[in-house]
Order: C-alpha cells, then structure tokens, then sequence
C-alpha cells in the first residue's frame, strides 16, 4: 500500500555495523522490495555531515562499515566518527582519535 501511496518510502535504521550495501543484500533476502536508495543509516547521515563540514575523519567504524565513506578523504584527519567497532577500540587507536 505504501509504494502506490504518494508518500516517500525511506528504511532507517540507527546501525554502524553494516553498509548500505550489506543491508541492501540482507533486507531483499528477507524479501523486502527495496532500493539501496531508499535506506537511510546513522552512517548515511555522518557521511552527510563530513561532506557539509569538510572534515577528513579518523574512522572508528567496523571494516563492513567501510565502504560507505568510499570517497571520503581520511588522510590527516581533523574529525572522528565512532560507530560499534569493539575492534577499533584499542590504546593505539583511541591515542589516534584524542589527538
């Protein structure tokens, strides 16, 4: 009912563990009718935000996380964006993202 409804259909979920892309994947093998498009993270919204702001991130996501900033510089960094990566979370990297 809702795709013939005039109203625009958007998936959000507030997960960093997983791309779009995976989500895509996952939600159509579940036997969603959905476009990449139409799904909207918390990891869509920072890469929205690095992009308004200019900013080069130091990235704590999880590596499945990653291909969502694809194109985004991180060389440098002048920002950090955390997301659920317990792996990341270690002396060395959070020494990166303090300073």
């Amino acid at each position: 009912r809702l795709r013939s409804a005039p109203v625009t259909v958007r998936f959000v979920t507030n997960t960093t563990k997983e791309s779009k892309r995976d989500l895509l994947e996952r939600l159509t093998g579940l036997g969603f009718d959905i476009a990449e498009h139409e799904i909207f993270t918390s990891l869509t919204a920072a890469r929205n935000l690095l992009e308004q702001q200019q900013v080069r991130p130091l990235l704590l996501v999880d590596d499945k996380a990653l291909p969502d900033f694809k194109g985004i510089g991180t060389d440098n960094p002048n920002a950090v964006v955390v997301g659920l990566a317990p792996e990341h979370f270690h002396y060395e990297m959070m020494n990166r993202a303090f300073r």
